[in-house]
Parts: structure tokens; sequence; C-alpha cells
């Protein structure tokens, strides 16, 4: 983080960034440090007053060299920081310094002097209850959730057979019971009593919704893009799965195939191609990502897919776990149920630790569609990935189902007479349905942008495929035949 000392006078503070007087007692500091570790990092700037106003630190020699000690003597464990002074004229006129103290997100869980935890929300350092508390240990992996024990339950609610199909499969030679009594921590002691781990349960219970009533996936497909209530309601499909994660996940992903359109299209040689809306990778990867890594201490929701005409929404019960975050999710890998995982990967749905989302890019790169897409809301985890019905069929009256697509005859002699590439098929399409759009309505109806868009219309004029009877600001594309 590079500014400038007025920038750093002027700039509001938020997520990432607070300033404080030297002349405060430093103690109180350390729940603005934790509070960064403990949520996304920052910049914390001494010698600035609330009011904008620049103190400095040369005067306050003591508070400086305690402040210094704060992330060391009074956090726990401490955080470790990286130091700068700056240069700077104070509201005197006189010269003088600031410190900047710029503090990591940290993989821990940091408490103050006193034990309590603070987190940063936008620009407030929050002291947690004790269920946020220990949600954000499960989230750092400081605990995980699927090791605790289940009130009440035993291990006669571990389905026996079906442990024993995994034993098989593993190669483990011993008993089903052998391996739940002697593996993993499946059984926990508490208060002398012996109770099975949360993962046993979702991974081998006799009826796992018994214990975690929302342990389940809920497919909703809506006819359109967008989600409408009352009289205008528009679900057509809704459907709840439930059982143990293995039959969760097998039951959606066969059932979701099943709504996967395909498309028909015409390449380069002037042969029909066909492909699914969506990769088959990707699809398949945001809901086994919710399986796997959803946060299952939250027990008032359900993970859901929500299919639209031009796009898949998995909502998933949890932010993103340990330091993972937006910005770096493709190349920083945590996984906030570890057994769970290990579990899937046995039956290659987690085929590549750490690998999936990177994937998941290249392969919507590689098909012409846009970027996954990842919202982290409240306590939910939106995953969104679209297709390109409204453009590479709707536009041109191409019909679609699962059972494949058409284009209209003419269409498809031009293009390969032409032999255009797909993008330039993607505007060929377009324009001919909306003849007046721009080349900004193209770029942000097809998701491609405005220099591509501008190169494919030019090629497309080019080969005498398309003309612009109108003026250079007011469009009217024509099609020539």
């Amino acid at each position: 983080m590079k500014y400038s000392v007025e920038e750093l006078k002027t700039k509001k503070e938020d997520q990432t960034y607070d300033r404080k007087s030297a002349r405060k007692d430093p103690k109180g500091l350390s729940n603005h440090i934790t509070a960064f570790a403990n949520a996304d990092g920052g910049t914390l700037v001494i010698g600035i007053e609330d009011n904008g106003e620049i103190t400095g630190i040369d005067d306050y020699t003591q508070n400086v060299n305690e402040i210094l000690r704060i992330p060391f003597d009074f956090c726990r464990p401490s955080v470790l920081i990286e130091t700068e002074t700056l240069e700077c004229m104070d509201k005197n006129g006189k010269p003088n310094h600031l410190l900047v103290i710029k503090i990591p997100q940290s993989p821990e869980l940091h408490a103050n002097q006193q034990d309590d935890v603070y987190y940063r929300m936008g620009d407030k350092s929050q002291k947690l209850n004790f269920d946020d508390r220990l949600r954000l240990m499960y989230s750092k992996g400081s605990r995980y959730y699927e090791d605790e024990p289940v009130a009440d339950s035993s291990i006669e609610d571990i389905d026996m057979d079906f442990v024993a199909s995994y034993c098989k499969k593993i190669g483990y030679a011993k008993s089903p019971e052998e391996y739940i009594r002697q593996n993993k921590s499946f059984i926990v002691t508490k208060s002398g009593r012996q109770e099975m781990s949360g993962a046993a349960i979702l991974l081998f219970g006799k009826d796992p919704q018994q214990y975690f009533q929302r342990a389940r996936i809920r497919f909703i497909r809506y006819d359109g893009t967008e989600a409408k209530v009352g009289a205008e309601m528009n679900v057509v499909k809704d459907k709840i799965f439930t059982g143990r994660i293995l039959d969760m996940v097998e039951k959606t992903l066969s059932f979701v195939r099943d709504q996967i359109k395909e498309h028909t299209y015409l390449g380069k040689e002037g042969k029909f191609v066909t492909t699914p809306e969506f990769p088959e990778f990707v699809w398949k990867e945001i809901i086994i990502n919710a399986a796997t890594h959803r946060d299952y201490s939250i027990k008032g929701t359900d993970i859901q897919v929500k299919m639209f005409d031009d796009r898949i929404v998995v909502e998933s019960p949890g932010n993103l776990p340990g330091i993972v975050r937006l910005n770096n999710m493709r190349q920083v890998h945590f996984s906030r149920n570890p057994k769970i995982a290990a579990f899937l990967h046995e039956y290659d749905y987690v085929q590549e630790f750490g690998e999936g989302v990177d994937r998941m890019y290249r392969e919507m790169e590689k098909a012409g569609l846009p970027a996954p897409e990842y919202k982290d809301v409240a306590f939910m985890l939106n995953a969104t990935i679209r297709n390109r019905i409204d453009a590479a069929s709707d536009a041109d009256g191409a019909t679609s189902g699962t059972s494949g697509a058409t284009c209209s005859p003419n269409t498809a002699k031009n293009a390969a007479q032409a032999d255009i590439s797909k993008n330039e098929l993607l505007v060929y399409h377009f324009v001919k349905a909306n003849p007046e759009a721009s080349t900004r309505l193209i770029a942000d109806s097809i998701r491609l942008s405005t220099r591509t868009v501008q190169r494919c219309i030019a090629v497309l004029i080019e080969k005498r495929m398309i003309e612009n009877q109108g003026s250079r600001q007011h469009v009217k594309w024509a099609i020539l035949e």
C-alpha cells in the first residue's frame, strides 16, 4: 500500500485502513491490530487525528515505543507486522513523522491481552461474541467443525454396510467398526460418553439429516433470467437431495446433467459442432465445491443450485475459509472440511487438491465463456457461471434443448462460406436480431470486449456479410445475403 502523506490524511477509513493519534493509550490498538489480522489485513497509520489533522509521532516517543511492542506483548498469538516512518509536516507546520503499520492477513485467530477477539468490519473493529468467535476459528482452521461431537449420537447411527464398501474401495483390511474407531477421530469422547464426529455422521451416517436437517442440496430451475415471486412465480423445477454427502453429490450431478442444454453451431470448417452450454468440469466443480467446503456449522440453510436460462448460481453457506479471498482464490487454497475433502477425493470428485478453481477459469476461457463470478455475501458464498444462450442461439431464432440446437439454414450457409470465427459468428447473430445495436451494446450483451467486437465487425464488413446502412452515430445493420 503506497500512499502519499496527503492521501493518508484524507483517505476514508475502511475495511483495510485506519488512522489513530499517537496520544492515545497504546494498549487499545491491540483491538485494531488483531481485527485486521483476523480479517483481510490492513494498514494502521499513527500520528493522524480522527479529524484528519496531522499531529505526528515525534512528541510521543514513549507511546510510540509501546505501540511497537503491542503486536508482540498484547496480541495472542503475536502478530507479525511491518513498519515504516514517513516524513511529514504537522498541523503547526513543523517537520514531523507518521508511523505506518502494515498488518498482514493471518491464517491464525488472534486475541488481545484480555482474550477478546476482534474482527474488521467496514471501518470498525468489532468484538466478536462466542458464536462468531467459534465460527472464525472453524473458518481459519484453528478448529474444524467436522471434528466436533454430534450431541446424542452414537456408533449405532453409522451405516456399517456403507463403511464396509468404503473400506473395500480404499483397501482397508480390518472391519468397518475398527475403521470408525481407529481412524480420523470419528469418535469423540465428551463427558465420559462416546459420540460421533460431524464428519462421521455426514459421511457414513444412516440418516445425516436427523442431526443436520439442512445438510442437503436444493435444485431450483427458473423459467427466464430472473427469479419472480407471487403471481409471476417462474419456478419450473424444485427438487431436494438428501442423504450422505456422497449420495447428495451423485444424485445432484445426475439430475443437473439432464438439465444442461446443448447448442449446435457452425464451426470454421462448415461442420456443425455440438457443445454443452457449460463445460462439464465447471458446473460439476461448483456443486462439488459447495458440498465439500460449505460451513456445516450454519444449520439454518442449505446449498441451493439455481438454474436460469443464462446462468447457474450455487449458493453455499459460509464465507470464504481461512485466508482465501475473492482476489486470491485462484492461487490460495484452504479446506474447511479436510476429512470430507479427502473422502470425496477417493471417489474422484475432488480430483485435484487446490487446482479446481483455477481450472474452472481456464475451462470457461477455453469455451469462450465469461469467467466464473464469486460473491461473499453475509454468511453465503455465491458462485455464478454464465452461458451465451442469449447471443449464440436466441438472437438468430435458433432452438435449443437438452437434445441439441440448430441454426437457420441461410445463416449456416453464409457463415460456412465466409469461414468466420466463433466470436464473429456471435456478433453476426446478434446484429441480425438487433440491427440498431451499438458496439457497446453488442459487447455488453455477448460479453466480449468492445475492441474484440470492433474487430469482429470489421471482419464481417470486409467479408460482405453485414453493412451499416445508417450513420456512425446511429447504426443500422443490414445482413447481406
